[in-house]
């Protein structure tokens, strides 16, 4: 099996973190899958942006959901990106052959609505792959669940997970994705993996995938493996 290599919030070892900039460039040097991650301004607008606050990633402080999208306009990330939204990214990405990961940031922050405007979002797009959903927060994956049924769903955790293939046929997912490798009888996604000596070992068992900072680097290092083999 050849483990799928994710660019974990597109490619932050070259370019800002959930940025268009470095999602265009892994695009364009043909990345097997993107993870992302989708929160709501205050305004119900889907953005692009892994932590709750703005402090870390952006010249905004404060909570996100606090500020539209027109406030958050006002800030920018590193090299003056924007904070990009759901729309603008599936624009960007079209019909690209890649499989996204979409997590939901509803473990801090509930967002009450937010799978149902995802959802409806996604609707206005057609895409080469079907979309993975993850999240820290089993019930944003079982909201989900009522509004797409046949949907991928993996959950996200960092603590091993017991009797892990009845858990996952319990609550209708289609995997989970770990900071671990569980060596379960389930689909496993890895994160985040940048050292390289951690990804020979996961490309060398059944891991369905790895989440990475450097997919460039991982892509590389996947493909050398594979050539001796």
């Amino acid at each position: 099996m050849k483990t799928a290599i994710f660019g974990h919030r597109g490619y932050p070892a070259q370019f800002p973190e959930n940025s268009l900039a470095g999602f265009s460039y892994a695009l364009d040097h043909h990345v097997d899958g993107l993870e992302f991650d989708v929160q709501l301004t205050k305004d119900q607008i889907p953005v692009i942006m892994h932590d709750e606050t703005l402090d870390r990633t952006s010249t905004g402080t404060g909570l996100l959901k606090n500020y539209t999208l027109a406030e958050l306009r006002q800030f920018h990330l590193d090299r003056g990106e924007v904070i990009p939204t759901l729309t603008e990214f599936l624009t960007l990405v079209g019909q690209c052959d890649v499989q996204l990961n979409l997590e939901f940031k509803t473990n801090k922050v509930r967002y009450p609505g937010i799978e149902r405007i995802v959802l409806a979002t996604l609707r206005n797009f057609s895409l080469a792959r079907p979309v993975i959903f993850s999240s820290f927060r089993l019930a944003s994956l079982r909201a989900c669940q009522l509004l797409a049924p046949d949907a991928s769903y993996c959950w996200l955790t960092d603590h091993p997970v017991v009797n892990a293939a009845a858990f996952v046929a319990n609550e209708h997912l289609s995997g989970l994705h770990l900071s671990h490798y569980q060596h379960a009888p389930v689909t496993e996604r890895i994160w985040t993996v940048d050292d390289p000596q951690v990804a020979c070992d996961l490309f060398e068992r059944p891991v369905a995938g790895i989440f990475t900072d450097d997919f460039m680097n991982m892509m590389r290092l996947r493909d050398r493996l594979l050539l001796v083999k």
